[in-house]
């Protein structure tokens, strides 16, 4: 849980983060765990969370080290690219009791590949996994601050995998294994004992390998604003389809449309209701 710094000002993200507010605005309960520093900027996204209707029980504050801030470049809108500085307070989440209640009683444990990128948190996040129902990785690679062997082991944790092209292509290379993206998806399943695995692809729709099968959905032509936190929202949208018992084709279509909404606006948690994406879908050609 950090600030984007933008061009136009500074907006809340982080990409757990990010999923737990559009799973919020989508009618399900989500609790965040993160943590941030004792300063003003702290401050400010404690009372931002509760203005998103999330519970501050699970967010720790700490006093040595500063809230989290990422610098964005929107030069290219489709392709916004990050300055994620470090070492800040969400690298130094601390383990304790009410943690790990809260992940035993959770349906999903989502969780990405930047809490790992320093110990603190690292180590918290691999003892919350021992007693996640279901986990869902984001695998979510930021560039210098992830290794091989992390995101290997956090795959090996996983139920379900969610993943862009870009991504996908880096750990076929890493594990000299087929590039055709249906064959990736199902060799990544079978690799490593997934649920399910799902293909972002931007403008181009998604697709996810679930239930011994592949899905796939078209992407949803916008006006963009900018993509940030469009990929969260598309997995919150995909997570409350799935959860609620749609079937995963529909869910696929129904969260690339999601995402389509929030790049139409700036930043990634901008207010809208499960009707407003509706309406995107219905005015879609048959």
């Amino acid at each position: 849980m950090l600030w984007d710094v933008l061009p136009t000002g500074q907006q809340p993200g982080g990409a757990p983060f990010n999923v737990a507010v559009h799973l919020r605005q989508l009618g399900l309960p989500a609790d965040l765990i993160s943590r941030v520093g004792d300063d003003e900027l702290g401050t400010e996204l404690l009372a931002f969370i509760e203005s998103k209707h999330l519970r501050l029980d699970y967010v720790q504050r700490g006093h040595t080290h500063l809230t989290g801030v990422v610098k964005a470049n929107v030069d290219d809108a489709h392709e916004v690219t990050y300055k994620i500085v470090q070492p800040v307070a969400w690298d130094y989440i601390h383990y304790d009791a009410a943690l790990e209640a809260l992940v035993q009683q959770a349906d999903v444990f989502v969780f990405g590949s930047l809490a790992a990128r320093q110990a603190g948190t690292r180590e918290t996040l691999y003892r919350l996994l021992e007693h996640a129902r279901f986990k869902v990785f984001d695998v979510n690679l930021r560039p210098p601050h992830y290794t091989k062997e992390v995101v290997r082991y956090l795959l090996e944790k996983a139920d379900m995998v969610k993943l862009n092209h870009h991504e996908l292509a880096e750990l076929m290379a890493w594990f000299s294994a087929e590039t055709d993206e249906a064959t990736a998806l199902q060799w990544l399943a079978d690799r490593f004992g997934l649920q399910a695995v799902c293909l972002t692809k931007g403008a181009d729709g998604a697709l996810l390998w679930a239930n011994d099968q592949l899905y796939s959905a078209p992407g949803v032509p916008v006006a963009v604003t900018d993509t940030i936190g469009s990929g969260d929202s598309f997995l919150a949208a995909l997570l409350k389809g799935l959860l609620t018992g749609q079937e995963p084709g529909e869910a696929l279509r129904f969260a690339c449309a999601t995402g389509a909404l929030v790049a139409t606006h700036a930043g990634a948690t901008p207010t809208f209701q499960e009707t407003d994406v509706h309406a995107l879908l219905a005015a879609q050609p048959v």
